[in-house]
């Protein structure tokens, strides 16, 4: 379950509990979805509620990474606690996605 807020310009999508095999390729489809919508430039996932992250829950992440650039869209990571943190320094994934440290730094977030 996951929740979706919209803000100008930005949507959040707030996944919980675990990204894994089980789900992944339904998460990836809300992903590929939020990018495809008109009149939003900035998607947000908050890994906050995230509890584990498996191979494919990463690679739903990615893909929606790339799918992002490809339509000209900012993709981006937010809270992501210091577990699933580490999923992402030991992949060296962290020097490629932008990560928001929580809810304060949406506000700042650029057009």
């Amino acid at each position: 379950m996951q929740a979706v807020l919209k803000y100008p310009k930005i949507t959040v999508i707030r996944p919980q509990g675990c990204l894994n095999a089980a789900n992944a390729l339904e998460f990836e489809r809300d992903l590929t979805t939020a990018l495809a919508q008109d009149g939003m430039s900035i998607l947000v996932v908050d890994l906050a509620a995230v509890e584990s992250l498996d191979s494919a829950g990463l690679m739903a992440l990615v893909s929606a990474l790339k799918l992002a650039g490809t339509l000209g869209k900012s993709f981006r990571l937010g809270s992501v606690s210091p577990s699933i943190r580490i999923i992402f320094e030991m992949t060296q994934l962290d020097r490629v996605f932008e990560i928001w440290r929580g809810e304060a730094e949406l506000a700042q977030i650029t057009l």
